[in-house]
């Protein structure tokens, strides 16, 4: 790989391999350590294809609930089963892992923008900014970012939308599903609210037994499904 090798946003592979490494190292203990991760589902990462992949999850953390997808989806591709154990994974991480995330989120401070680097599609939010409910149209650009990511790999969203319980689905995953036609896989977590604070950078409480279930691909009609 070149030393300046580039992805479709710009972010310099080489830059982005060393933080996944290091912030991956740095948060380990909090999976495996601190907390217990118990997960399922490994063989259907190593089973997917490299790219055009949407894992749809459940939300309970701004940060914590990402980066412990990160951290199983590489442990998984380097052979482990179902297990984050031994963190050399992170010597050859895969790099083409993208999260959806709110802009006004990632630009709030120094860490949350390498955080972004490491693989945020940063969107503007159309129902909440700094803090109030707003009515906004979605910016057609946002749209378009993530369906680049696609292109290139994978990407993890979080449809609710919000860490809030059992709010509604956002209706646009659908749309991005019926446009861009992704193999979608779900993924349901819990343990990472009683875990984390709010923003998942913290840890609340330790001995907490975390989980995370990667589901089978769904079957999806993307002709005749409906986008409701």
């Amino acid at each position: 790989m070149p030393l300046f090798k580039k992805n479709p946003f710009g972010h310099i592979l080489f830059i982005k391999k060393w933080l996944i490494r290091v912030l991956g190292i740095m948060t380990h203990q909090r999976y495996k350590g601190f907390n217990t991760l118990e997960i399922e589902g490994s063989e259907v990462i190593r089973a997917l294809p490299g790219e055009n992949v949407l894992f749809v999850s459940n939300h309970q953390t701004y940060f914590a609930d990402v980066v412990a997808m990160f951290h199983v989806f590489n442990a998984s591709l380097s052979g482990r089963s179902d297990t984050i154990k031994n963190v050399g994974y992170l010597w050859r991480p895969k790099l083409n892992i993208y999260y959806v995330a709110a802009a006004e989120t990632m630009r709030k401070s120094l860490l949350t923008k390498v955080l972004a680097y490491v693989g945020s599609i940063s969107i503007e939010r159309t129902w909440r900014a700094d803090g109030q409910n707003v009515n906004r149209q979605v910016k057609m650009s946002d749209i378009s970012n993530i369906g680049k990511a696609l292109k290139d790999g994978w990407v993890i969203t979080f449809p609710q939308g919000t860490t809030t319980p059992w709010k509604p689905l956002r209706k646009g995953t659908a749309h991005i599903i019926k446009k861009y036609k992704p193999l979608v896989v779900p993924v349901v977590i819990d343990g990472f609210r009683r875990s984390f604070d709010k923003k998942g950078l913290h840890v609340k409480k330790k001995g907490i037994l975390q989980s995370m279930v990667i589901k089978e691909p769904l079957e999806i009609d993307y002709e005749n499904d409906s986008v409701e």
